[in-house]
């Protein structure tokens, strides 16, 4: 039994400390993703090592020691994403259809063909902006359907699993395709009309992750998401960044992005809302993301229902207060997150200036 517990907190420990090298290879930075998981283990494993070691021997205390430890490394990083942490975005009290900004965000799996069940939820939640992500020409060419309601859009069908399609109720300008870091994986970039005639400076995103069949590391991904980030904190007026990041909510990279934008997120305080992997429950990460300025408040947010794909498509509903939002604030960097920000972006020579402006 001994040996079977110094095993199990002896990997428990190595997963959790493996992020903290800060390693670019995904072996290492896939280790973010599963926290949620690590802590409920580390949980399980301290009862266990409490019950059963001999606890008047000092080996067992560290084993116990261990697991607690790790639990409480887990958590911290996790918990803010529960209710029990205060929000960062306050809830919307204004009714004013003028200023809201309805998004659903889609990853749609590329070889899924339950188009029908998207489309459905269009129609159901009627949002101001759809954004697609895998989508190919036979995902085009099945949304034609919405383009009644949703008249405007930019169209980047991709058969590589990097398509994006926006599709959009409100007027748009300077919208721009982009491809920032690597030739095959676009982001969009556009300015948007609210009906109160507010602009609003819009990024799509959906970089390619650290994976064994994609990029050996993570240096792609980060270099365009830190690069959009520099970006927005160069850009004056309400900001919204959103897509798949291929990154956890809580990831040393995706706290950087927020530390660096300034940008909030309205998940904290009130929930993970894991649209990742729709076919395993206990599998489940926020891989989609939803990123704005501190001019909106919330009015609402959730995951919707299934639509065939791996991911779940995330719904939320923005209040553009910029007299009343400005008291929002977010979590701020320091001389060490913009020296670690530039090195990212040095090392793919990305730089702002490649990243659209559309306002």
């Amino acid at each position: 039994m001994l040996i079977v517990l110094t095993i199990a907190t002896l990997l428990i420990v190595i997963a959790s400390a493996l992020p903290l090298s800060r390693h670019q290879h995904w072996v290492v930075r896939v280790m973010d993703f599963p926290r949620v998981q690590i802590a409920f283990m580390a949980a399980v494993l301290l009862v266990i090592n409490c019950l059963f070691l001999d606890l008047t021997r000092a080996f067992s205390w560290c084993l116990v020691a261990a697991a607690g430890a790790c639990l409480l490394w887990q958590l911290k990083w996790v918990l803010p994403y529960t209710r029990i942490w205060s929000k960062e975005v306050n809830a919307s009290k204004v009714s004013d259809p003028a200023r809201e900004l309805s998004i659903i965000t889609a990853n749609v799996l590329k070889t899924n063909r339950n188009s029908d069940a998207l489309v459905e939820l269009v129609s159901q939640y009627q949002p101001d902006i759809l954004v697609t992500l895998e989508s190919d020409k036979w995902w085009e060419s099945r949304l034609e359907a919405i383009e009644v309601d949703l008249p405007y859009s930019v169209k980047c069908p991709l058969d590589n699993l990097y398509g994006m399609h926006v599709y959009s109720r409100l007027p748009f300008s300077n919208e721009v395709l982009s491809f920032l870091v690597e030739e095959d994986v676009p982001s969009v970039h556009l300015s948007l009309q609210l009906r109160s005639g507010d602009k609003v400076c819009m990024h799509f995103v959906h970089p390619a992750p650290p994976s064994p069949t994609e990029n050996s590391e993570s240096t792609e991904r980060d270099a365009e998401l830190i690069c959009i980030a520099k970006k927005v904190a160069q850009t004056q007026g309400p900001i919204i960044v959103t897509g798949d990041l291929n990154d956890v909510a809580w990831s040393f990279t995706t706290r950087l992005f927020r530390k660096i934008s300034g940008l909030l997120d309205p998940r904290i305080g009130r929930g993970m809302f894991n649209t990742f992997h729709a076919d395993y429950p206990f599998l489940r990460w926020p891989l989609d993301h939803l990123f704005h300025s501190a001019h909106f408040k919330l009015k609402d947010i959730k995951r919707l229902p299934s639509i065939g794909s791996d991911h779940f498509p995330l719904f939320t509903v923005l209040v553009c207060e910029p007299e009343r939002g400005a008291s929002q604030n977010g979590i701020a960097a320091d001389s060490e997150d913009h020296a670690v920000a530039q090195d990212i972006v040095d090392e793919k020579d990305v730089t702002t200036d490649d990243v659209p402006k559309p306002n």
